[in-house]
């Protein structure tokens, strides 16, 4: 949640803020401001509302300077207003902070500050570490100093920036528990909360970790441990394709990562078996015979659409691999006092790599001896540098806040850890191996053939937009198909949406089907296609509009459903993957049929990095 940008260079750092400001919008925020150093003073420009609000004022009072700091904030102290946005300053304007996080004892250090005859204007946590630097500040210290008593006195998360009028060369940043890393340019260097923006200006970054603080300048960048000493860090050199972060032509970001689906489940695929087809290779991870018989539990901790991935891979595992897997919410998890120990395998997974509770579950399995696997698609993200073991899910940018693409290459990570624990243990025959890989294989083209009959679904949108309530049922694999889908409706269409499981209609919310209720059925799994049709059944017979996901060939539900998508047919396993195809379809078109901001949904982030 919330961007930070910062600028020192030998340009006008506005553009620039403002740039990555834009590349940075997927991370959600309710209000976006930038300030510079400029002819001796710090000034400010900030607004509620859209960064496009923010450049409006800029071009009526431009701001011109070489040292700046941006930022968009998502509202958690405070409600979205003029004041409460960032920068936030200091009483006398001497020190601007920009920062993402929450900062957990902000009111006991505002109380104490409030009594040193500091004025407080706005409702939110960051305007007391302005407060806090500008008083150590004055009480004699040198600036870098201060940064780091105040650092050491908030307790919480953050990603700092900060600049002093005192000091017009110098930008300061800091980082606990949220994500932030340096660009590295000529006579110009920067900050940011994520990789997209700064590609247009410098490939090369370091990765700051926590409790880090660094001193920027045009020509210089010092990197401290929390006991400042000057430590050296690697260059890390992004890969990323440019235009990857770019609409390459599509209406949206979400419809351009729908239909690179093909290639993100091809890409995972094509380094991932042996050349000898004896079985799976998890890049560099070792997890044979050995290790696997010496792991007492598995844990699948994630959140959102992350955790509906995991469901998918313990519902696999289990079945295919016949181990016992939990799966968890991350922020209930965490809070559990889990039993763990040095023979638990924990696999987190998170398209960021930066999840708060994510994170703070991998870290407390850590602490208490559990060997963690992170299933990530951020590179160099905190899950990705601190995990044990880190199976990319290679899915590049994802910028629609609505995760799409990012989902379908977790859950082929699912698919693989399977078939690689299955294999191992000698849960399944070479024969059977071969039978999914070639299946596997064939994904890339049977999603294409879905994506290739958009226009059905956009018409089934026009028939069922009017919907106020929206049902989605199916049993094993297809009731997590459709927490899913049901999810996504919720994300950018904000239409009223429940997933239940098919068999538990009769013991509740059968009670909830009215005349011209939306249900969608999802009915792949074909040991059970009987047991949902006569769901389906029920729901239609109390007045209940039936749109159905099956698999191609099962004829029967047209007999039941009001209107039906087939998927192509493959093996049961691999279903969940393309039933969730037309659902994340389905979603786009209702929530653009609606008018919604298909790519920036209300109240919502891409990167969840507060609790």
């Amino acid at each position: 949640m919330c961007g930070v940008v910062g600028y020192v260079g030998k340009n006008n750092a506005i553009p620039i803020l403002i740039n990555g400001l834009s590349k940075l919008e997927y991370r959600g925020y309710d209000s976006a401001g930038v300030a510079v150093f400029d002819c001796g003073k710090i000034k400010i420009c900030k607004t509620k509302g859209r960064i496009q609000n923010l450049q409006d004022k800029l071009f009526v009072n431009p701001l011109k300077g070489k040292i700046g700091i941006g930022h968009t904030r998502w509202a958690t102290h405070g409600i979205p207003s003029y004041r409460n946005a960032h920068p936030q300053f200091s009483d006398d304007s001497k020190i601007a902070v920009v920062h993402n996080g929450i900062i957990e004892n902000y009111m006991a250090i505002k109380e104490e500050l409030e009594q040193k005859g500091y004025n407080f204007i706005s409702e939110t946590d960051t305007e007391s570490v302005a407060h806090l630097i500008d008083y150590y500040y004055k009480s004699g210290m040198d600036i870098l100093d201060a940064v780091f008593k105040t650092v050491e006195r908030i307790e919480g998360s953050y990603a700092l920036g900060i600049i002093c009028r005192d000091f017009p060369n110098q930008l300061i940043a800091a980082r606990k528990d949220s994500p932030l890393v340096i660009g590295i340019g000529k006579e110009e260097n920067f900050i940011a909360s994520d990789m997209p923006a700064i590609l247009n200006y410098t490939r090369d970054v370091y990765l700051i970790d926590d409790n880090e603080v660094a001193l920027l300048t045009a020509d210089e960048i010092k990197i401290f441990d929390q006991n400042k000493n000057e430590i050296k860090k690697e260059v890390f050199k992004v890969d990323w394709d440019i235009e990857a972060a770019e609409k390459s032509g599509y209406d949206h970001f979400m419809l351009k990562e729908i239909f690179e689906q093909p290639k993100v489940v091809k890409e995972n695929l094509s380094r991932r078996f042996k050349e000898d087809d004896s079985g799976v290779q998890l890049d560099t991870i070792k997890l044979d015979k050995k290790e696997l018989l010496d792991i007492g539990q598995i844990y699948i901790v994630a959140c959102g659409t992350a955790y509906y991935a995991g469901l998918v891979g313990k519902y696999l595992i289990e079945r295919v691999a016949r181990i016992p897997v939990n799966s968890e919410l991350a922020s209930e998890f965490r809070y559990k006092q889990p039993l763990i120990d040095e023979k638990t395998l924990v696999i987190v997974v998170s398209q960021s790599g930066e999840t708060a509770d994510t994170l703070a579950a991998m870290r407390l399995a850590k602490a208490n001896g559990a060997r963690v696997l992170g299933v990530v698609n951020a590179v160099g993200s905190s899950i990705a540098r601190e995990a044990d073991d880190v199976l990319y899910t290679l899915a590049g940018p994802e910028i629609a806040v609505a995760s799409t693409k990012a989902f379908s290459a977790q859950v082929t990570a699912m698919f693989l850890l399977t078939l690689h624990i299955a294999m191992e243990l000698d849960k399944i025959s070479h024969d059977e191996f071969l039978t999914i890989k070639n299946e596997m294989e064939n994904l890339p083209s049977l999603v294409n053939n879905i994506l290739t009959k958009a226009p059905v679904i956009k018409r089934f949108m026009q028939k069922y937009i009017n919907s106020k309530n929206v049902f989605y049922i199916g049993r094993g694999l297809d009731y997590i198909v459709s927490m899913e889908g049901s999810l996504k409706l919720k994300e950018i269409a904000y239409l009223h949406s429940e997933p239940y499981a098919a068999g538990e209609l009769k013991h509740g919310p059968i009670a909830l089907i009215e005349e011209s209720t939306l249900v969608i059925g999802v009915v792949t799994q074909e040991e059970l296609f009987e047991k949902t049709v006569s769901n389906i059944r029920e729901v239609k017979a109390r007045g209940a509009k039936v749109l159905a996901i099956a698999m191609k060939g099962n004829r029967e539900i047209e007999k039941y459903a009001d209107d039906v998508f087939y998927i192509p047919r493959t093996h049961w396993m691999l279903a969940p993957l393309l039933a969730n195809i037309p659902q994340q379809l389905f979603a786009y078109y209702v929530a653009l049929g609606l008018g919604n901001d298909v790519d920036k949904p209300r109240n919502l982030a891409k990167s969840v990095t507060v609790e």
